[in-house]
């Protein structure tokens, strides 16, 4: 998605380079135990759509294969880790499993 002036593709290790430096130059992260990764731009966008599409009530099962292809994932099981790697996520997982317990009136 993301090329250089020459029209390659960028260099990781440029990238983390370059993604430290602006965090350092912001004070992004100063004084913290585990200063910001990249990769975590990745994870808060996964968790971020999902809290989004079970706020609005969407059918996430239907929704995880194009965020799983959009992440670049093989197959939607991979992208799953994100579901429990969320406090937030994890509350809106019982919030459903309450609902559907509760007896038919």
């Amino acid at each position: 998605m993301f090329i250089s002036l020459r029209r390659r593709r960028l260099d990781d290790a440029a990238v983390h380079a370059t993604f430290r430096r602006l965090c350092h130059a912001t004070g992004v992260g100063a004084g913290s135990r585990y200063p910001p990764r990249i990769h975590d731009l990745r994870h808060t966008m996964a968790v971020r759509t999902l809290l989004g599409w079970y706020r609005q009530g969407a059918d996430v099962e239907a929704q995880l294969p194009a965020l799983s292809t959009y992440l670049g994932h093989l197959n939607p099981a991979h992208t799953y880790y994100y579901l429990s790697a969320a406090p937030e996520l994890l509350a809106h997982a019982a919030g459903i499993l309450d609902a559907a317990k509760e007896p038919l009136r």
